[in-house]
C-alpha cells in the first residue's frame, strides 16, 4: 500500500537559503510553462516537453534539467482538471522530486538538487521510523511551511494479509459521539465542538476586522482546527482497527456517500453538520484497516437508530431523543448510538455489504 508520508528538514539557513531559491525558480518555470501552454492549448506532457523543454532551458538555465521535466508534469497535471483557463503557481508551491533529484544516502539524510548543485540535509522522520529505505519511492513532494521545509514522500508499506473474520465489530459516526461501536466505547464529540466555536467565534472576528494581519492570523486558526480534527480522526482510527485486529473481527460502516445531500439540518446546526468530517475518518479506518489485514464492510445506512437491535421492530418513535433508545414494543432501552453500531454490525451478515 502506498501512503504519504511527511518528514521534516534540518536545514543550515544556507541550505534553506538555497532550497526556498530552489522552489521560487521551479514555480516560476511552471507559471512560464502553463503560459505558453495555454496560448498553445498544448496539455499533453508529452508534447510540452517536445515543445518547451529546450526553450526552458535556455529560459531557465540554472534550475536542473530534471527538475524541467518534472515542471512540465506537474502543469500537465494541473490542465488535466480543467483547461478553461490559464493556471498560475505561487512561489512557495510544492516542488516536485523524483529518483534522479532525490536520494536517500542512508534513513537520515536525503540528498536534494538544487540550483547550488545538491545538497545533503538531515531527516526527522518521527512516529514511523525506523523505516526501510527501500519502500522509499523516490517520489516527493518539497512543501515550504512557516519558514520550514518537508518532505511528502510516498512509501510503499506491505499491507497484512486479510483474515477471515470471526465476528462484525459495527461503528455508528455521528456528531454528538463521533464514533460508537457496537461494544459501546464512544468517542465524544464535545471537546472537537468546542475548539470549533472558539475557532469560529474567533474567525468571525478576525473576518470582520479585515487588515492584512488579521487575514495572516485568519491562515493559522484555520489551519489548527484542520489539525486537530485530523488528530483526532487518527485517533479515533487507530483504535477502531486495533480493536478489530485484535478480537479478529471485520469493521461495519454505514456507507454514507451523498450524505450532505441527503438531509436537512436547523439553521443553528448548519455550521455543526458541515463541518463533520465523514469522509476523513472513513478514508482513515481504510487505509489503516487494510494496513493492519483488517477486512472492512459497508452497509445501507437506512433506519439503523430507528430499528431495535433486540427484537427487530423498526418504528420513529422508537428514538426518544438523540442519545436515547427505547423500543416500544418489547421495551429494550440503550443508548441510541449503541443500538445503531448493533445494527450495523448485524447488517454485514443479512445484507450483501460492499467489501473493501
Amino acid at each position: 500500500m502506498k501512503i504519504t508520508l511527511k518528514v521534516k528538514l534540518i536545514t543550515t539557513d544556507e541550505q534553506a537559503k538555497t532550497l526556498l531559491g530552489t522552489m521560487e525558480l521551479f514555480n516560476k518555470a511552471c507559471d512560464w510553462i502553463s503560459e505558453k501552454a495555454f496560448e498553445a492549448k498544448v496539455f499533453n506532457a508529452y508534447d510540452l516537453h517536445y515543445l518547451l523543454y529546450k526553450e526552458g532551458r535556455d529560459v531557465f538555465p540554472s534550475l536542473p534539467s530534471q527538475s524541467m521535466i518534472r515542471a512540465i508534469a506537474k502543469v500537465s497535471d494541473s490542465y488535466k482538471a480543467d483547461r478553461k483557463k490559464r493556471h498560475f503557481f505561487r512561489d512557495h508551491s510544492a516542488m516536485e522530486y523524483d529518483r534522479r533529484t532525490l536520494s536517500f544516502k542512508d534513513l537520515s539524510h536525503a540528498s536534494l538538487a538544487t540550483i547550488g548543485g545538491r545538497i545533503k540535509v538531515p531527516l526527522v522522520f518521527g512516529h514511523y521510523a525506523p523505516l526501510d529505505k527501500n519502500k522509499m519511492l523516490g517520489q516527493a513532494d518539497l512543501t515550504y511551511s512557516k519558514g520550514k521545509f518537508f518532505l511528502n514522500l510516498v512509501i510503499d508499506l506491505p499491507d497484512d494479509p486479510p483474515f477471515k473474520p470471526k465476528g462484525s465489530l459495527g461503528i455508528d459516526r455521528g456528531i454528538v459521539n463521533l464514533s460508537t461501536d457496537s461494544e459501546g466505547e464512544s468517542f465524544s464529540g464535545e471537546t472537537v465542538d468546542k475548539v470549533r466555536e472558539r475557532s469560529t467565534a474567533h474567525k468571525a472576528r478576525l473576518q470582520k476586522k479585515g487588515t492584512k494581519s488579521a487575514k495572516r492570523r485568519l491562515k493559522k486558526v484555520s489551519g489548527r482546527e484542520a489539525r486537530f480534527k485530523k488528530d483526532t480522526n487518527h485517533v479515533i482510527s487507530k483504535r477502531i482497527v486495533s480493536k478489530a485486529k485484535g478480537t479478529c473481527r471485520a469493521i461495519v460502516l454505514e456507507d454514507l456517500k451523498g450524505i450532505r445531500d441527503g438531509i436537512t439540518v436547523m439553521h443553528s446546526q448548519r455550521e455543526r453538520f458541515g463541518k463533520w468530517a465523514f469522509g476523513q475518518l472513513r478514508s482513515f479506518i481504510l487505509y489503516k484497516a487494510m494496513m493492519s489485514g483488517v477486512p472492512v464492510l459497508f452497509v445501507d445506512p437506512r433506519n439503523t437508530s430507528r430499528q431495535c437491535s433486540c427484537c427487530g421492530h423498526l418504528d420513529r418513535k422508537n428514538r426518544k431523543s438523540q442519545s436515547e433508545f427505547h423500543c416500544v414494543q418489547c421495551g429494550f432501552s440503550l443508548n441510541a448510538d449503541h443500538n445503531a453500531a448493533i445494527n450495523i454490525a448485524s447488517r454485514a451478515s443479512v445484507n450483501t455489504p460492499i467489501a473493501v
